[in-house]
């Protein structure tokens, strides 16, 4: 990453949706991999996990152009894409830890899955619980294995896009654009479970590149 020190970039939860990655044209598309691979393998080799521990506070501190730059338009289901969408969901939860938690736990108590076994987190799950978790979730990305990773990554997804939607029923008589705007949450990060999901599974196989 680029030793340089900008100030966060600091977005309400409703930017989610909308977060646009920086300019990335078709012909970076291939440093995009080659970054995506050296990063990981260089940062995997670190036994201390002093380079684990940088990458994760890495967007808190800088803000999260640097890496929209190296990653934002790579293929969903490549490795530059499923680190893209890590990252975002670091972002989501620090930003605004205190919708992420009620999210999550509506979805925790409407899902009828193994999902919440999976993601890993408390019963009931606190903001402060939550930003730990996906922090945690990012540094086994970067230290352990990479597809338990994006597993948990995936069903911690599924749990707050079950959520997202459950809350978008409740609004919809009273408060139709915030359920739509829950309703599009609840797309996105159902979108992004499966393309984690489908990562992992690549991964496992030796053909995520």
């Amino acid at each position: 990453m680029p030793e340089q020190h900008h100030r966060p970039v600091r977005r309400p939860s409703s930017a989610f949706d909308n977060i646009v990655g920086a300019h990335d044209p078709a012909e970076e598309t291939r440093a995009a991999h080659a970054t995506a691979s050296a990063l990981l393998t260089r940062v995997r080799a670190d036994e201390s996990g002093v380079s684990a521990d940088r990458l994760v506070a890495f967007a808190s501190e800088h803000g999260i152009d640097e890496i929209a730059e190296l990653w934002s338009k790579a293929a969903p289901r490549t490795l530059p894409g499923a680190l893209w969408r890590l990252y975002l969901l670091q972002l989501a939860i620090h930003a605004d830890a205190e919708t992420s938690a009620l999210l999550y736990e509506r979805g925790r108590v409407e899902l009828p899955s193994i999902d919440a076994a999976i993601a890993g987190a408390p019963v009931p799950a606190n903001p402060d619980e939550l930003v730990a978790l996906i922090d945690t979730i990012l540094r086994g990305a970067f230290r352990g294995d990479f597809a338990v990773a994006l597993e948990r990554a995936a069903a911690f997804c599924r749990i707050q896009a079950s959520g997202a939607t459950h809350l978008a029923d409740d609004y919809e008589s009273t408060e139709p654009a915030r359920a739509t705007e829950l309703t599009t949450r609840a797309l996105r990060l159902s979108s992004y479970a499966q393309d984690l999901s489908a990562a992992s599974t690549l991964w496992r196989s030796g053909t995520l590149s």
